[in-house]
């Protein structure tokens, strides 16, 4: 076995301890849930939809198949993968977190997709932190919020032609944060026939129940560029 050979077992074996962590987290949660009576608060719904999101199969199998297919880029992909699983693990148990620990999260995830590129594809990323904000450390925005709306613009962006492109914007400035994803769209992929996108659905249910009226979730395509805005205005 070579070396190369290797590093790639020894990555989906880390992969698959760390899937089978996480379905061992979420039994844990669920004893919990069955024996506190803890499935009949106010979020019940929520809760449940955030462990399966932790939870989802597709993103690790993204990830392994951009592992598999970097090779030499493996170690710097695990150190990513090891924040986003840190995150996951001890940050979204908890119903809020702070803007600067999902602003991390992003930008691990981003990293780890980013992989999968090649290295002239057009990714455009833009944080935009006002360190003075009196929201960036406390804890007032849900955990996992950003991750439909970047995994989707990875999975659907067309990345063959020359005038293809991934932008994404974060910021966080006077109150609000604001997460703004655009992507070219391949023609195979079923956004181009729909408005709405997939986790696109479930993420706004979410927001309902979490914000109210303190956020706005805005969709379109136009010239087979799809874009997407979320902004919440942020509270204790």
């Amino acid at each position: 076995m070579g070396f190369k050979d290797y590093i790639i077992l020894l990555l989906i074996v880390a992969v698959v301890y760390f899937w089978f962590r996480m379905r061992k987290y979420k039994q844990t949660i669920d004893d919990y849930h069955k024996s506190t009576g803890y499935l009949e608060r106010k979020y019940e719904n929520i809760e449940l939809e955030n462990i399966d999101t932790r939870l989802n199969q597709h993103l690790f199998k993204n990830v392994l198949n951009s592992i598999q297919s970097h090779v030499y880029q493996s170690y710097y992909t695990i150190e990513k993968l090891s924040n986003v699983l840190d995150y996951v693990l001890y940050k979204t148990p908890k119903q809020l977190v702070t803007p600067r620990d999902e602003i991390n999260f992003i930008k691990s995830l981003i990293e780890i997709n980013k992989i999968k590129l090649s290295p002239l594809f057009d990714l455009r990323t833009k944080i935009l932190i006002d360190d003075r904000d009196p929201f960036l450390e406390r804890k007032v925005i849900a955990p996992l919020v950003a991750i439909d709306l970047i995994e989707n613009a990875f999975k659907h962006a067309d990345t063959q032609n020359n005038d293809s492109f991934i932008s994404i914007v974060v910021e966080l400035n006077n109150g609000y944060f604001t997460l703004s994803v655009s992507n070219k769209i391949s023609v195979q992929t079923p956004l181009a026939k729909t408005s709405g996108g997939i986790g696109v659905s479930s993420l706004e249910k979410r927001l309902k129940h979490l914000y109210k009226d303190r956020y706005k979730l805005q969709k379109s395509i136009h010239d087979q560029v799809y874009s997407v805005s979320l902004k919440i205005k942020l509270e204790e």
